[in-house]
C-alpha cells in the first residue's frame, strides 16, 4: 500500500468506533426497517452488525421513529449488542432532535444533510438546531451531500456565475463543484457554531462511477475531515456489486477514505446484510483490512465437470464466515488464513501450496484422490465420501493449533 498518501488526519468518536485519524476503514450499513418498529429494526440491525457492520444507521424521520430509537438501544444493550447507532435525519430532524432528547442522547451520532435543510439561506436555524444538538449531546455528525438532494439555491448561484464566465465550464463541473462546496460551506458553518472539527464527518455521494472519484478527489484535496465513501444507489445485484466496488476501489487505493458503505437495493425479501460482506470483501481483496478467511476457488472447466469441488467450496466459505463471531474472540489473526478448494491437478497443486491449507480435487476421469497442503507442504491424501468433512477436520485442527495465542505451532 505505498501509494497510500492521504487519510484524515482528523479522528472522529462515534460510540465505541473511531473514525479516520490512521485507524481502520470502517465498514457501515443501514436498516431498511420502519425505524418505528422496534422488534425488526433491533433484529436487522443484530443481523447487520453479527455480518460484521461497525456502525449501523437507521432512519429518523417521524416522530414515531424518533420515540423508538432510545428502545431500540436500549434493547440491542440488554442483548448484549454494542454496534454505534448512527441517526439518518431529512427536512425536520431540527424538531426531532428537540423534541426528543432521549433519541437525541441514545444515538451515537447525526447524518444531515445540507440539501433539504435551510443551510446557506439567509436564516439557517434549522441546520444550526441540529448542530446545537449534536454540542449538547456531545455527538458528532455526518455532512452528507447527496446529489439527488442538493442544494438547489447554491447549484443556481454557481450556475449563473458560470454563465457569465468567457468560457463557462460544462453543467457536469459545476456541479460537482457545488456538491464539494455545499460540504466545505457546510462543515465551515457547524465548527463556527461550535461544533470541533473532530466531530465531523463528511460524504459527497452520487450514482456515477466517475463523478464519485472526481468529486472525492477533489474534496480529499480541499478537506483533511474524515470521509465517508459510498456510491449512491448504486443498483442491483451484479451492477451494484461491480459499481460499487469500480469507485471505491480506486478512491481507497489512493488513500482517500475513512469509511464506506455499499448502497446496494437488495431483492424483495433479501439479505440485506450483502451490503456489508460487499464493503469487507472490498477491503480484504484490496488488502487494507481482513475480516474472513478467504477461499480461492478455480472456476471450473472441461476438466471439473463435476460440481463436487464447487460444493465444497461454497461448504468452506460459509462455514468459516459462520465460525468468525467466535473464532475472533479466540484467536489472533484468524481472519488472514488462506484456503484453496481446486477442482483438477493442473492448477490444483499449485494453489494449494501457496495458501495456508489447500484440498486439490481430481477433477474428471481421474482417481478420486484429494491431497490436502498444509502450508505448502502435502500432509495427506483424503479419499472416499467423507472428503468434506475430513477437510473440516484439518480445518479446525489448523485454526486452533496456529492461531491461538496459548497454543504451540503444530502440524497435522
Amino acid at each position: 500500500m505505498a501509494d497510500i498518501v492521504r487519510r484524515s488526519s482528523v479522528a472522529v468518536q462515534v460510540g465505541s468506533v473511531k473514525v479516520g485519524g490512521g485507524n481502520p476503514i470502517v465498514v457501515q450499513s443501514m436498516t431498511n426497517t420502519d425505524t418505528a418498529d422496534v422488534t425488526g429494526t433491533v433484529n436487522q440491525v443484530m443481523a447487520l452488525a453479527r455480518a460484521g457492520s461497525e456502525l449501523v444507521r437507521v432512519t429518523v424521520n417521524t416522530e414515531a421513529a424518533a420515540a423508538a430509537v432510545p428502545k431500540i438501544v436500549d434493547t440491542l444493550r440488554m442483548l448484549g449488542e454494542n454496534v454505534p447507532i448512527v441517526g439518518d435525519f431529512h427536512y425536520n430532524g431540527h424538531l426531532l432532535l428537540k423534541k426528543y432528547p432521549a433519541c437525541a442522547r441514545a444515538l451515537a451520532k447525526y447524518r444531515i444533510n445540507p440539501g433539504n435543510v435551510n443551510i446557506g439561506k439567509k436564516h439557517d436555524d434549522n441546520f444550526r438546531t441540529m448542530i446545537e444538538a449534536a454540542i449538547e449531546y456531545g455527538k458528532p455528525v455526518r455532512i452528507g451531500v447527496n446529489w439527488g438532494s442538493l442544494d438547489g439555491a447554491l447549484l443556481t448561484r454557481m450556475m449563473d456565475e458560470n454563465n457569465l464566465l468567457q468560457e463557462p465550464k460544462d453543467a457536469r463541473t459545476v456541479t460537482l463543484e457545488a456538491i464539494v462546496q455545499s460540504a466545505i460551506l457546510s462543515a465551515e458553518a457547524a465548527e463556527q457554531y461550535g461544533l470541533a472539527r473532530e466531530r465531523i464527518i463528511l460524504s459527497a455521494k452520487v450514482s456515477g462511477v466517475q463523478d464519485l472519484i472526481d468529486v472525492y478527489r477533489a474534496l480529499a484535496k480541499r478537506s483533511n475531515h474524515a470521509l465517508h465513501l459510498g456510491l449512491t444507489e448504486a443498483g442491483l445485484g451484479a451492477k451494484g456489486i461491480v459499481a460499487t466496488t469500480a469507485g471505491l476501489a480506486v478512491l481507497l487505493q489512493e488513500g482517500i477514505g475513512d469509511t464506506i458503505r455499499a448502497s446496494l437495493t437488495p431483492l424483495p425479501n433479501g439479505d440485506r446484510t450483502e451490503e456489508v460482506i460487499v464493503s469487507q470483501q472490498i477491503l480484504q481483496s484490496l488488502g487494507i483490512r481482513s475480516f474472513t478467511p478467504q477461499v480461492t476457488a478455480c472456476p471450473g472447466c472441461g476438466r471439473t465437470t463435476s460440481t463436487f469441488f464447487q460444493d465444497m467450496a461454497d461448504q468452506i466459505q460459509n462455514y468459516l464466515r459462520d465460525q468468525m463471531p467466535v473464532w475472533k474472540t479466540r484467536y489472533d489473526n484468524v481472519e488472514t488464513m488462506k484456503v484453496a478448494v481446486m477442482g483438477c491437478i493442473v492448477n490444483g497443486p499449485g494453489e494449494s501450496k501457496h495458501a495456508n491449507l489447500g484440498i486439490s480435487l481430481p477433477g474428471t476421469f481421474e482417481e478420486p484422490v484429494a491431497p490436502v497442503y498444509i502450508d505448502g507442504k502435502l500432509a495427506k491424501t483424503l479419499r472416499g465420501d467423507a472428503i468434506v468433512a475430513e477437510f473440516m477436520d484439518i480445518l479446525n485442527h489448523y485454526v486452533e493449533t496456529h492461531y491461538s495465542p496459548a497454543a504451540e505451532l503444530a502440524s497435522v
